[in-house]
C-alpha cells in the first residue's frame, strides 16, 4: 500500500499524508461527496474532482497489484519463475507491461511454433538461436531432425519449423515489444483512405495521414467510427527499417554464425507476421482508450456545467413540446413546478391553425399569468419559435421565451418514473412538463434522465458504456450534493444521488414523507427504513428542510457540527434566531478579531470546517447556482437568413468539444466557434475559455444556409 500511496501522491501532485487519509476514508465506506465536504481536515481540503481521480487511480493500481501477483503465481505454477522475471514483474508500472511479461507463459492456441514443437523441432531451434556454431553444414545439422512420421520430410522443412519457433520467441520478448511499441508510437504515422467513393461525414479522412503521437482524440474517434461504418481503411505505418535493424542487432550474434541468415529471416518473419499486427492493434486500442477518456472528461465537464445552470426561480413557465402532425403539446407549471394546465395547439404544418392556436395560447398566458415560455428544440421547433415570438408581440404583459434542449425528454417521458409521476398524462404531455421544469430547475429535472441521453457529449455511443456511465453518475452525484436537496419536495431520482442514499432508501424516504406529512428535522431520517447510522452520517448534511424546526437543518452544516455551531454563536454573542433572521453580518469579522485558529480550537473543529460553518450561517438555504448569470431569454426571433458576416450577437454555449464550442445565437442552428477563434491568445483546450451555459458575445464569420453551417468568432470582442 505504501508504494501505491506514494505513486498516487506523485501522480496527483499532493502530499502522501493526504492520499493515505483519503484512501482510509474511502476504505471505511465513506462517499466522495461526504469526504470532500466534511473531512477537509483529514484530507487537507482535497476537492470532489481530485478525490474521484484518486479513487479511479487507486482502483487501477490495486487491480495492477492483483494482476501482478496473479501472473507471478501462474508462472510459478509452471516452474518457470526466475529472479529476473520476478524483478521485471516488480518493476512493471502498467497492465500492458505485466501482460508482455506473461505472454511467453500464457496458454496459446495452436500456432505454427507449437506445431513445430510437436514435430520435435525445438532442440534445433535452440541450436540455431544460440548461434554458437561458426563452421559446419546447416542442412546436415537440420537433416538430423527429419522425422517423416511427424511430418518433417526434409532438412528445409526442419529449418522452416525451427524458424517458426524462433520467430515466436522473438515476438514474445517483453523488452523487444516495449521498444517496438515506443518506436511505433513516436515515429509511426496513422494513414486513412476511402473504401467508398460516396460522400460522408468522413470525407476529410479519405486521404489523410498524421503522426500517431500527435493525432487529436476527436480524430481518433471519428476515424474509428468511419472504419466501423466501412467508409475508411486505416493502418499505422511504422518505421519498419529502423525496427528490423534494431531487432537484428539484438538477435544476431556479433561473432558471426552459420545460422545468421536463418536468424535474419526469422527476425523479419517475427516482426511482419507476429509483432507488427499485434503492436498496431495495441496502439490503436490505446489511442481509442485515451481518446475515450478525453471524450468522457469533456462530456463530464459539459454535463457538470449544464446541471449547475442557474434555476429560473419564482416564475410560472409554459413548456411547449413542438411537433408537426400531432401538434404542439403544452404544459403550464407554477413557480414550484406544480402542473396547472396541459393541452395541445396546432400552429405548425399540416394543420396550420395559427389564429386558433394564438388565441388559445394568449388565453392560457393571461389565465395563469405565464412569465416565460420554454420551447423544446426538436422537430418543428423553428416554426413554433416563430409562432411564439409573434404571439408575444401582441400581449399586454412582458413574456419572454427560451429554446430549451429537449435531449432525453422523450426518454424520460416514456420511463417508468414519468408514468409514476404523471399517470394521468400521455407521453407527449409529460415531455412538455419536463421542458418547462428543466428551465425552472435544470438539476432537479435532468437527474431523472440517463446522463448519456442529455446530449452534451461527443461520440458517447462509441466508448466503454460502463466507464462512461460511472463517470457521468459521479458528476451528477457531485452536482446534486454541492447544491443540496430539499428533503420534503425532492423526487426519488434526486434523492438517489444524495451521498449514501440508494434507490430503495430514496423510496423509503418518499414513503415516510407521504405517511407523516414531511420531515420536520433531520433527526427524523433515522426513523426511515434501512437508513442506518452510516447512511445518516453520509447524507444528512446534503439534505435541507426549509421552514423546519431547526434553522441549521436548512444549511449544509452537518449534524455532527451542530454543537460546535452553537458554541460559535454563543462565543460571538449570537443565537439561532439571529441565523433565522439573518442578523449575522459581522460574524466573520468577529471571528477574525478573536483569531480564526483560536475560535476553531475553542469550538472543537478545524479551520476549514469553521469557515464552512460561518459561510452557511451567513446565508442559510444558499443555492450556489444563484451566483451565476441568469440564462439568456428572448422576445423576438432571428432567422439564419438574417445573419450577415460581421454581426455581433449574444449567444449561449450549448456544447464544448475538443475542436471548439457550439453556440446558440437564437436561429435554431447552433454556430461553431472553432478552437482557433475562441480567443486572441493560443487555446489548447476550449474549456480554458468557455463552458456549457456561458453567455458569450460572438461575431458572425460565415453563413452557409444550404448546409446549415454558421462560423463564429469570439476574437477581438470586448
Amino acid at each position: 500500500m505504501t508504494d501505491i500511496t506514494a505513486r498516487l501522491a506523485r501522480e496527483l501532485s499532493i502530499r502522501q499524508s493526504q492520499v493515505e487519509s483519503a484512501v482510509r476514508l474511502i476504505d471505511e465506506g465513506n462517499t466522495i461527496p461526504f469526504i470532500a465536504r466534511y473531512r477537509k481536515e483529514a484530507t487537507g481540503g482535497l476537492d470532489d474532482q481530485i478525490l474521484r481521480e484518486l479513487f479511479d487511480r487507486l482502483t487501477y493500481l490495486r487491480n495492477l497489484e492483483n494482476r501482478r501477483e496473479e501472473v507471478r503465481k501462474l508462472i510459478e505454477a509452471q516452474e518457470m519463475l526466475t529472479d529476473e522475471i520476478s524483478k521485471a514483474l516488480d518493476k512493471a508500472e502498467t497492465l500492458q507491461e505485466i501482460e508482455d511479461i506473461y505472454r511467453p507463459f500464457r496458454p496459446k492456441r495452436r500456432t505454427r511454433a507449437s506445431v513445430a514443437k510437436e514435430k520435435g523441432l525445438e532442440p534445433l531451434a535452440v541450436i540455431i538461436y544460440s548461434q554458437k556454431l561458426i563452421h559446419g553444414d546447416v542442412l546436415a545439422i537440420a537433416s538430423e531432425y527429419i522425422n517423416e512420421e511427424k511430418g518433417v520430410n526434409t532438412a528445409e522443412e526442419a529449418i522452416a519449423g525451427a524458424m517458426d519457433i524462433i520467430a515466436e520467441t522473438i515476438s514474445d520478448n517483453a523488452e523487444y515489444r516495449r521498444v517496438i511499441r515506443e518506436l511505433t508510437f513516436k515515429e509511426g504515422v496513422i494513414i486513412t483512405t476511402a473504401k467508398k467513393e460516396e460522400d460522408s461525414p468522413y470525407r476529410m479522412y479519405y486521404d489523410f495521414k498524421e503522426p500517431v503521437s500527435k493525432i487529436a482524440p476527436h480524430r481518433v474517434l471519428a476515424i474509428d467510427r468511419g472504419e466501423r461504418e466501412e467508409f475508411l481503411s486505416v493502418k499505422i505505418e511504422a518505421p519498419e527499417a529502423r525496427i528490423i535493424d534494431w531487432l537484428k542487432s539484438r538477435s544476431l550474434s556479433r561473432t558471426g554464425s552459420i545460422f545468421s541468415e536463418i536468424i535474419e529471416k526469422a527476425v523479419e518473419d517475427a516482426y511482419y507476421r507476429l509483432i507488427a499486427p499485434s503492436i498496431e492493434n495495441e496502439i490503436r486500442g490505446s489511442l481509442t482508450e485515451a481518446a475515450s477518456e478525453q471524450a468522457i472528461k469533456v462530456f463530464a465537464e459539459n454535463l457538470r456545467n449544464l446541471l449547475l445552470q442557474p434555476p429560473v426561480k419564482g416564475f410560472t413557465v409554459l413548456g411547449l413540446d413542438p411537433a408537426y402532425r400531432t401538434g404542439c403539446k403544452l404544459a403550464v407549471v407554477n413557480e414550484i413546478g406544480k402542473v396547472l394546465h396541459t393541452g395541445v395547439i396546432y400552429p405548425t404544418p399540416p394543420q396550420n391553425k395559427i389564429e386558433e392556436s394564438a388565441t388559445i395560447l394568449k388565453q392560457i398566458i393571461n389565465k395563469y399569468n405565464v412569465d416565460i415560455i420554454a420551447i423544446g428544440n426538436g422537430t418543428a421547433s423553428r416554426e413554433t419559435e416563430i409562432f411564439t415570438a409573434g404571439v408575444i408581440k401582441t400581449l399586454d404583459k412582458k413574456v419572454r421565451y427560451m429554446v430549451v434542449s429537449e435531449a432525453g425528454a422523450s426518454v424520460y417521458s416514456a420511463s417508468k418514473l414519468a408514468a409514476e409521476e404523471f399517470p394521468e398524462f400521455d407521453v407527449s404531455l409529460r415531455s412538455a412538463v419536463s421542458i418547462a421544469r428543466r428551465l425552472q430547475d435544470p438539476l432537479a429535472e435532468l437527474v431523472k434522465i440517463d446522463p448519456k441521453a442529455i446530449g452534451v457529449g461527443q461520440y458517447q455511443h462509441d466508448m466503454n458504456q460502463k466507464r462512461l456511465g460511472t463517470a457521468l453518475a459521479g458528476v451528477v452525484e457531485s452536482c446534486v450534493n454541492s447544491v443540496g436537496v430539499d428533503l420534503n419536495t425532492a423526487s426519488p431520482s434526486l434523492l438517489s444521488y444524495v451521498a449514501g442514499i440508494n434507490s430503495s432508501v430514496a423510496a423509503n424516504i418518499i414513503q415516510y414523507r407521504e405517511m407523516n406529512g414531511g420531515f420536520r428535522t433531520r433527526e427524523e431520517l433515522k426513523k426511515v427504513k434501512k437508513l442506518g447510522e452510516k447512511t445518516f452520517e453520509q447524507c444528512a448534511g446534503f439534505l435541507r428542510i426549509p421552514g423546519g424546526e431547526n434553522i441549521l437543518d436548512n444549511t449544509s452544516v452537518h449534524p455532527e457540527s451542530y454543537e460546535a455551531c452553537k458554541a460559535l454563536l454563543k462565543l460571538t454573542g449570537h443565537t439561532l434566531e439571529d441565523v433565522r433572521e439573518r442578523r449575522l453580518g459581522t460574524l466573520k469579522a468577529e471571528v477574525e478579531k478573536l483569531g480564526t485558529e483560536k475560535v476553531a480550537s475553542l469550538i472543537g473543529v478545524g479551520v476549514p470546517t469553521l469557515n464552512d460553518i460561518i459561510n452557511e450561517l451567513l446565508k442559510p438555504g444558499r443555492d450556489p447556482r444563484d451566483e451565476l448569470p441568469p440564462p439568456l431569454l428572448h422576445e423576438d426571433v432571428l432567422d439564419i437568413a438574417d445573419l450577415k458576416p460581421g454581426m455581433i450577437l449574444d449567444g449561449t454555449v450549448r456544447n464544448v468539444v475538443d475542436f471548439g464550442a457550439f453556440v446558440d445565437i437564437g436561429v435554431h442552428q447552433d454556430g461553431l466557434v472553432h478552437i482557433s477563434e475562441l480567443s486572441d491568445r493560443f487555446v489548447k483546450n476550449p474549456m480554458e475559455v468557455v463552458s456549457v451555459g456561458d453567455i458569450v458575445k460572438v461575431r458572425v464569420l460565415e453563413v452557409d444556409p444550404q448546409r446549415k453551417r454558421i462560423s463564429l468568432s469570439m476574437k477581438g470582442i470586448g
